[in-house]
Order: C-alpha cells, then sequence, then structure tokens
C-alpha cells in the first residue's frame, strides 16, 4: 500500500463502446499538462496498474482520465466498472517529460493525436502557458469511427473563446463523417491536406509539433515531417518534434 494513495471516484462518463472517462478525488502532487500517473485496482491479491495521462488543468478536480477498454485487459474492463463513491488507486506522484516546458517557443503548436492520445492536450488546452507562448494552436484528433471524437463541447468552446487562435482538425478513417477528413494522418502531412484544412502552415521556420497515440501514426508522422523539414527535438540538437507513443 506503501506507493499507492486512495482515490475516491466521483463520476464516469461512457463515450463509445470502449472508451471512457474516469474522474477520481484524490491528493496526488503537482503537475504539468502532458504528466501521467498510474492508476491501480487489487486484482487476486495483487495490484494492477496502468499509465494514464491527466486531462484535467493542473488547479483543477477532480482529476480525470480518459481511457480505452482492451476487452480480454487485466484492469481497464474494471476501471469502467468503477462508480461513483468506490475506491481506484493512484501513485502519489506524476511522472513524464511530455510537456510544454520542453517544447521550444514558435508561433504555432499542432497537438496531434490518435485515439486516448486526445488525453494530454486537453489538459494543455486548459492552461495558461499554451495560449501565453503560442499564436496559433492546432489540435489534431483521428479515430476509426465518428462515435469516437470525445469531449467535442470543450474543443468546441475553447475555439469559441479563441477563434483567430485555435483550429481543430478531426480524422475519421472507417467511415465518412461531414467536416473530418479521410485517411490518415501522415499522408495528410505529406500532401498538405492537413495545413489546408487548419489554414496555418506547417513548416521548420513558424511551427512545433508534439505526436500523441498510435505508435505506428507516431513513427509515420515524424517520417513524414521530417520530409517537410522538421526533425525530432533533442535538448543536445533542438528541432521541432515531440512524440509519445500512447495506447
Amino acid at each position: 500500500m506503501g506507493k499507492w494513495i486512495e482515490g475516491t471516484v466521483v463520476g464516469q462518463k461512457r463515450w463509445s463502446e470502449h472508451l471512457y472517462s474516469l474522474q477520481v478525488d484524490a491528493e496526488v502532487g503537482a503537475f504539468e499538462p502532458g504528466q501521467w500517473t498510474k492508476l491501480a485496482l487489487p486484482v487476486a491479491g495483487e495490484f494492477v496498474a496502468r499509465p494514464y495521462s491527466f486531462v484535467n488543468a493542473p488547479k483543477a478536480r477532480p482529476h480525470e482520465f480518459f481511457y480505452n477498454t482492451v476487452p480480454d485487459g487485466h484492469l481497464s474492463p474494471r476501471l469502467a466498472r468503477l462508480e461513483p463513491m468506490d475506491v481506484v488507486f493512484l501513485a502519489p506522484a506524476a511522472s513524464g517529460l511530455f510537456t510544454l516546458a520542453e517544447v521550444p517557443d514558435a508561433e504555432a503548436i499542432w497537438l496531434i493525436a490518435t485515439g486516448t492520445g486526445l488525453g494530454p492536450y486537453l489538459s494543455m488546452l486548459r492552461s495558461d502557458a499554451l495560449w501565453e507562448r503560442f499564436r496559433k494552436v492546432v489540435l489534431v484528433h483521428a479515430v476509426r469511427r465518428a462515435a469516437d471524437l470525445a469531449y467535442r463541447e470543450l474543443i468546441d468552446a475553447v475555439a469559441a473563446r479563441q477563434p483567430e487562435r485555435f483550429r481543430a482538425v478531426s480524422f475519421v478513417s472507417r467511415e465518412p463523417h461531414a467536416g473530418a477528413l479521410a485517411g490518415r494522418i501522415p499522408e495528410a502531412i505529406g500532401d498538405e491536406r492537413l495545413e489546408r484544412a487548419a489554414g496555418v502552415p506547417l513548416a521548420p521556420q513558424t511551427s512545433q509539433v508534439m505526436l500523441c497515440g498510435n505508435p505506428d501514426m507516431v513513427l509515420d508522422a515524424t517520417d513524414a515531417l521530417k520530409a517537410r523539414g522538421l526533425k525530432r527535438h533533442r535538448h543536445r540538437d533542438p528541432g521541432h518534434v515531440a512524440v509519445e507513443p500512447y495506447w
């Protein structure tokens, strides 16, 4: 028990067949948008834990986590069955370097995600640092089915507050959906459909890019960006692209 703190479930939202958001009241340490903690439940006498990014802003409560259920998973189906007042356990401190503090300044920042990789960006969108540092913010979210386009009210509210500075672009790959692009993000980077849809140039002179989600998307999008002159960012070799493979 020493490595876990006890949290109380205060809410659970089901977005689609396999997508949920869990709200938890817990006294965990401070975090930066983009960081994660571990959620855990006892299973057969042992704690089963997985990392999940914070969706809420750092000072907002309760804490919120956006997750996908795996039918034969050891943890996620149990998380989906939690109800208000149930107990879930959390690691006491946040982890991770996929944060705005690790991203160089630029005119525009592109927040590109597949599936639940959207989660870290929702916390960033609710932070002051994002809007203080970047003049243009582009959120890109790719899913298989239109029903998986979660958090649209939040995203629409950001667009209403920042109509000149914020753009949201959706991809739906397995069915036609009005207002969404078809296909995959890497190809849309290569043929420039993505930046045309956003109305914001994607160029090394003006842009920083964060990639979060399916590892294949992260790898292929990194290659597509490299072909456009944007390279991985490292402290010893500054660049334009930060990555976080995330299921």
